[in-house]
């Protein structure tokens, strides 16, 4: 697939798509609203990983800039896709909007009333129903990951521990059906940042994020597309991400010890 052409190759690809269909005008607001929300979001979470909590990002180039790109990482808190989607594409997708990554959300969460619903529809979040099989949400992902990013915690939950987890099938299933390039993402800190059962974030903490290279998933695409395939993918991928969470763990310890 070719690349996107920026902010203005954005522009007319939603212009092309949108005109003749019903509500077209309507359809285009909504694309350069949900541009201007989510980067304005993205430039404050930049600042509050940044500055007011120290991130260290590993591996940026890793991820690269192409579309159909799945970006799998453990998961420690519910907010762990805000600072893993600013530290790969930001502040790119100022100019390369596709870069923005879609990510999925407890519908519990991020959708009980109004208003923060229109903020997570318009931040490309995905509504979930956690520990249920959500058939609208996984062909929703596979309609939008073609096009550009989707951030994934195959673990289906957040650890308690801080440690990585065994990861469900889902996003096997995914990677078969829309052969993406799978990028295994190790996150550290988040659960000492925003712990289960927190009401809001602390800061002052130190947060590492490690992105590593692609996943060499071919000796399962053309297998068949059944959840034991599936979960072979998955399994290889955590093998990854448990390495590099490792390394993060080692990072750590040396920064933590006296000159």
């Amino acid at each position: 697939m070719a690349e996107p052409g920026g902010v203005l190759g954005y522009a007319r690809t939603v212009t092309a798509q949108a005109r003749g269909r019903p509500g077209w005008l309507a359809n285009i607001a909504w694309h350069i609203t949900s541009y201007l929300v989510t980067n304005i979001t993205v430039a404050f979470a930049w600042v509050f990983f940044h500055v007011l909590n120290r991130t260290t990002v590993l591996g940026r180039k890793n991820v690269g800039e192409q579309p159909n790109t799945l970006l799998l990482s453990n998961h420690q808190s519910m907010i762990d896709s805000i600072p893993i989607g600013t530290a790969a594409f930001y502040p790119k997708s100022w100019i390369k909007p596709y870069l923005v990554p879609w990510h999925p959300a407890a519908r519990e969460n991020f959708f009980k009333n109004r208003l923060i619903a229109w903020w997570s529809t318009h931040t490309r979040c995905i509504a979930v129903r956690p520990g249920r099989r959500d058939l609208h949400a996984l062909h929703k992902m596979m309609e939008v990951l073609p096009k550009g990013a989707i951030i994934l915690f195959p673990e289906g939950t957040r650890s308690r521990t801080g440690d990585v987890e065994d990861g469900r099938p889902g996003a096997g299933l995914l990677a078969l059906a829309t052969r993406p390039r799978i990028i295994p993402v190790a996150i550290d800190g988040m659960q000492d940042l925003l712990p289960i059962g927190a009401s809001r974030p602390r800061i002052g903490q130190r947060i590492f994020i490690s992105f590593g290279t692609p996943v060499d998933y071919s000796e399962f695409a053309d297998g068949p597309r059944t959840r034991d395939t599936a979960q072979g993918i998955v399994d290889k991928v955590m093998e990854a991400i448990r390495e590099q969470h490792a390394e993060i763990r080692r990072l750590r310890l040396q920064k933590r010890r006296p000159s």
